[in-house]
């Protein structure tokens, strides 16, 4: 079989979508800002900060070797320069868990959320933004870097080009966005607050900008520590397909939202890759998907994965960690299907020779879904709102079974 021996096999998850009650951060003031872009506040989120090990027990029973997670630095540095070592101690015991069960940790240094101070003093555009965040990166690798599998510092820093390319925001979504920037800051007493999944669009190359040197900083601040640790940057990616007449379109939607990014990954051990979606163009543009629909109104295709995984290492030119993938539904016979034909798409694409280190899917468990609220699902478990109680969802059972018939050597 194509996958090898070292093959990741996870699943992802994201602290301020899981865990709850990330009150520190810049996320969970927007949620509470009036007005405000998201349907609903996190809360409680899954409750996964208090049921780490049972949550880890989930995915170690489907013979999953990897479990990828975000440190919170709005719980580690709620104040400036008030460093919470209770805190540390918990992501600690996260890894360790992991480590007990045969996970692989993959840590995530910022997975959108940041501390509300950090917003407040201007976020990723204030001038001390990557001192401040290669500050935080220091911290979790003293505690336990060595005892990690992969590092990711920044996810998905180009998801709003994404979302500005797909027009996947009405204008009236843009208009909110800014109404809820402007009354957060003012909540504040600050003159400007940003978030990093909520940005408005005329910032977006200044963030851009930051967010490479943020990226750059975090990393020499991991190396520093361990030099061989695998760190890159994760980035949002369809699979762009070009019909006769539409490579024009095609190549300029990725020149607008993900080159930039696999220019940088050159220059690090691997390039994330986060793909929910597919869009064909011929010569008048994008094409209306059809045949089966995801829960997003885009086409389900199960190699778009690999199309993705394809274009990011050739353009790249290092290796490829998938470190979400996944499809929004409410049905989950759906998901079931989809899993194992996206990954016999993605062991074809390693086969023809692009090297891919691991794949996680997007999520364990169903989750707070930014500004959509609890509404879409994309879980493998799901969450009973009022108990969170889980469920282990018949896809969750596919996965697992697909990673024994490719890899048996890994379970």
């Amino acid at each position: 079989m194509a996958f090898p021996d070292s093959f990741l096999w996870g699943v992802a998850t994201a602290g301020h979508q899981n865990e709850g009650d990330n009150v520190h951060s810049d996320i969970w003031a927007l949620e509470h800002t009036t007005p405000t872009l998201f349907a609903e506040p996190s809360g409680r989120a899954a409750g996964g900060y208090d049921r780490v090990e049972s949550d880890l027990d989930l995915v170690a029973a489907r013979g999953l070797g990897a479990y990828r997670f975000s440190v919170e630095w709005a719980r580690v540095e709620p104040a400036r320069g008030e460093v919470v070592t209770a805190e540390l101690d918990h992501y600690e015991r996260v890894v360790d868990a992991a480590l007990e069960r045969g996970l692989a940790p993959v840590v995530t240094l910022n997975h959108f959320a940041s501390p509300a101070w950090f917003a407040a003093a201007g976020s990723w555009l204030a001038p001390d933004a990557a001192e401040l965040f290669a500050a935080q990166a220091d911290r979790v690798m003293a505690r336990f870097g060595d005892r990690i599998a992969v590092a990711v510092t920044i996810n998905e820093p180009n998801l709003e080009q994404l979302l500005q390319a797909g027009g996947k925001l009405p204008p009236v979504a843009e208009q909110i966005k800014r109404d809820m920037l402007a009354a957060a800051a003012r909540d504040a007493g600050t003159e400007r607050y940003f978030a990093s999944n909520v940005l408005p669009a005329e910032a977006q190359a200044d963030f851009q900008a930051a967010f490479t040197v943020a990226h750059r900083a975090a990393k020499a601040a991991v190396k520093a520590r361990r030099a061989d640790l695998p760190t890159g940057v994760s980035i949002a990616i369809a699979d762009d397909v070009a019909l006769p007449g539409g490579e024009a379109h095609r190549d300029a939607r990725r020149a607008a939202v993900y080159d930039h990014w696999l220019d940088v990954a050159r220059d690090d051990d691997f390039i994330g890759v986060q793909n929910y979606e597919r869009f064909t163009y011929d010569a008048d543009g994008e094409v209306a998907p059809a045949g089966e629909l995801n829960g997003m109104g885009s086409e389900l295709a199960p190699a778009a994965l690999a199309g993705a995984v394809r274009y990011a290492h050739e353009r790249s030119g290092v290796p490829v960690l998938v470190t979400e993938h996944g499809v929004q539904t409410d049905d989950d016979a759906q998901r079931a299907a989809f899993i194992p034909a996206a990954l016999a798409e993605l062991e074809a694409e390693i086969d023809r020779g692009t090297p891919v280190l691991g794949y996680c899917h997007w999520t364990l468990m169903d989750n707070f879904e930014w500004v959509f609220g609890y509404g879409p699902k994309l879980g493998l478990v799901a969450v009973d709102r009022e108990t969170l109680a889980r469920t282990a969802k018949p896809s969750f059972d596919a996965y697992g079974a697909f990673v024994r018939q490719a890899a048996p050597a890994a379970v």
